[in-house]
């Protein structure tokens, strides 16, 4: 799931753009003063954009899928056979 800029919090100062590996963002300030999502699959979900962002504009969406539940493997026990 792509990233999602709040218009209203958003400052055009296009931090998302620059920050961005995988090149999601396109900011063009002469046709709008917020940046736009314009490959949203190729959005590795890595959070920078989220934690750069001076204004706290943007916001991410983890899939489900990639969240993962991490498990201390000495806890877990084996299963009895039946």
């Amino acid at each position: 799931m792509p990233p999602i800029i709040d218009r209203n919090k958003c400052v055009g100062c296009g931090t998302c753009v620059d920050i961005c590996n995988s090149n999601i963002f396109v900011f063009d300030r002469s046709v709008d003063t917020v940046p736009r999502v314009k490959f949203p699959d190729e959005c590795w979900h890595c959070d920078s954009c989220v934690i750069d962002c001076p204004k706290g504009a943007v916001t991410l969406r983890i899939p489900l899928a990639y969240m993962l539940l991490h498990v201390d493997a000495d806890t877990l026990k084996p299963r009895e056979a039946k």
